[in-house]
């Protein structure tokens, strides 16, 4: 049996290739998708302890190609009059501050602690994430869009 004929491919690159365009702010403010995960209501003692403590997980996913420098800031609070009538104030406990490097297309996991004193519905909804390629040198990152409302409901029993 007679193999076929072997052909040579050639590869070639024209001259004039086009530098890759800066990414928009559109694009910046992209690179990261977060989503909380938590029970939709909690039951909770405060008669036996004052302090009601709520696992929260921050699902962190880089959308991009590129290797990604991520901020959280879990210190911004909800200042807004109508949204502490609503959502009421809770606290996240340990760290307010997470720095890390997301490879390309990775899924990180954040565990989080939220602190509630009072029955109420509340927005989970408040880390701020922002986000830059790794590879630019810039003074700051982009925010990250932020996704809807988190509520959380803490009952009493």
């Amino acid at each position: 049996q007679e193999l076929p004929e072997m052909v040579l491919l050639k590869f070639f690159r024209p001259e004039n290739t086009p530098v890759p365009a800066r990414p928009t702010p559109e694009q910046l403010s992209n690179l990261i998708k977060t989503s909380l995960h938590y029970p939709e209501s909690f039951n909770h003692s405060f008669h036996q302890k004052s302090l009601c403590l709520v696992p929260v997980t921050l699902l962190l996913s880089n959308c991009s190609q590129a290797v990604v420098d991520v901020m959280i800031d879990l210190r911004h609070k909800t200042t807004s009059p109508e949204a502490l009538e609503i959502h009421g104030s809770f606290t996240w406990l340990g760290q307010t501050q997470y720095k890390l490097r997301l490879k390309s297309q990775e899924v990180y996991s954040l565990q989080l602690k939220a602190c509630f004193v009072h029955t109420g519905v509340y927005n989970l909804g408040t880390p701020r994430v922002f986000a830059k390629l790794a590879d630019q040198v810039t003074l700051f990152e982009t925010s990250q869009q932020n996704s809807m409302p988190a509520l959380i409901i803490i009952n009493n029993i």
